[in-house]
C-alpha cells in the first residue's frame, strides 16, 4: 500500500467517523445525566433533514447547520418530557423517537419538495466548507488527510469541550452526580430533573449536528436512508468508550476505519462481494457490544428520579 493510499484511507475514515462522533457525544451527554437515549438515530435523521432544508432555503451553510441542531433539540423535547416529566421507560421513549424522526422528516420533505422523498441537492456555497483545502500542496500526503469538511474538525473540538465541561467544571460535576447519585445531588441543592431535561435537549442538539454532517457535507441532500443505523453504531461506540468523550471518539474512529476499509477495499480490490464488505461496520458493532457487556455506565442511568 502506497503512502497516498494510506492517506486516502485515513481521510475516508475521518470523514465517516465524524457523524458517529456527534452521535456518540450526544449519548454521553444524555446518559451522563441519567437518561438513556437510544433515540439518537431519529434525532440525527431530523437534523439531517433540517440542515439540508435550512441551507437550501437560506443559502447559508452555517445557518443550516444551526437549524439542524435546533431540529434535533426539538425532537429531543419529546424524549425529555416523556422520560423526565412523565417518567416513561427510557427505551420505549427512544424507540418512539426513532420512529417519529424519520416520519417527520419524510412528511415535511414531501410537503416542501412536491412529493419527492429527497430534498434537492445543495449547491457548493450551501454546503459545509473545507477549512484546509488550499493549505497543503495538492494531492500531497497531508492534503489528502486534511482536505476535510469543517464538520470533521468541529466534531473533535466538541469532544474536547465536552471533556472539559464534564471533568473540569462545576456544571460537569453536577451532571455526573445526577447520573450517579441523584438523591445525593438533590440534597446538595442540584435541581435533578431540570439538569436531566436540559441534558436531553443538549444531546438532541448535538445529534442534529451529526445528521447535518451527513446531509450538508458527505452527501449534498437529505434522503430517508441517509442515517441508516449510524445512530446505533454511535451508541455502540459510546459503550465501547465507557461513557466518556475521549473513549467515545476512539470507538468512533474504529468504526470510521471499518467504513473506510469497506470503501477502500471495494471496487474490485478484493475478490469479495461488496455486499459482504458493507457488513463489516455492523459486525464490528456486534463484536464491540459482545465484549463490552461488562462495561457499566452511570449508576442511575435509566432510573427515573422521584423527589421525596
Amino acid at each position: 500500500m502506497s503512502m497516498n493510499e494510506i492517506a486516502t484511507l485515513i481521510s475516508i475514515s475521518l470523514m465517516y467517523a465524524s457523524p458517529l462522533i456527534y452521535g456518540a457525544l450526544s449519548g454521553v451527554i444524555s446518559e451522563t445525566n441519567g437518561v438513556v437515549n437510544i433515540g439518537i438515530e431519529g434525532m440525527m435523521t431530523i437534523g439531517a433533514f433540517a440542515g439540508a432544508v435550512g441551507a437550501y432555503f437560506t443559502g447559508n451553510a452555517w445557518l443550516g447547520f444551526l437549524i439542524a441542531g435546533i431540529g434535533g433539540m426539538l425532537l429531543a423535547i419529546f424524549h425529555a418530557v416523556a422520560t423526565v416529566h412523565f417518567r416513561a421507560d427510557h427505551v420505549v421513549s427512544g424507540i418512539a423517537i426513532n420512529l417519529l424522526g424519520p416520519g417527520f422528516a419524510l412528511f415535511f420533505t414531501k410537503m416542501l419538495f412536491d412529493g419527492a422523498a429527497n430534498t434537492l441537492p445543495l449547491q457548493a456555497a450551501q454546503k459545509i466548507p473545507k477549512w484546509f483545502s488550499d493549505v497543503f500542496a495538492q494531492d500531497s500526503f497531508l492534503d489528502r488527510i486534511f482536505d476535510q469538511y469543517a464538520t470533521v474538525y468541529i466534531a473533535f473540538i466538541l469532544a474536547v469541550l465536552l471533556w472539559i465541561v464534564l471533568y473540569r467544571t462545576k456544571l460537569g460535576l453536577r451532571m455526573r452526580s445526577v447520573g450517579e447519585h441523584p438523591k445525593a445531588a438533590d440534597t446538595l441543592g442540584v435541581q435533578v430533573n431540570r439538569t436531566k431535561f436540559l441534558g436531553v435537549l443538549a444531546s438532541g442538539f448535538v445529534a442534529g449536528l451529526g445528521g447535518a454532517s451527513l446531509s450538508m457535507a458527505i452527501i449534498s441532500s437529505f434522503r430517508p436512508t441517509l442515517v441508516s443505523g449510524q445512530g446505533f453504531i454511535a451508541l455502540a461506540a459510546m459503550i465501547f468508550g465507557r461513557w466518556t468523550p475521549h473513549g467515545a471518539v476512539a470507538g468512533c474512529l474504529l468504526f470510521g476505519l471499518a467504513q473506510g476499509l469497506v470503501i477502500f477495499l471495494g471496487g474490485g480490490r478484493l475478490p469479495v462481494s461488496e455486499q459482504l464488505l458493507s457488513m463489516i461496520p455492523y459486525l464490528i458493532t456486534l463484536f464491540v457490544l459482545l465484549f463490552s457487556k461488562s462495561s457499566a455506565g452511570p449508576k442511575a442511568n435509566g432510573v427515573n428520579y422521584v423527589k421525596e
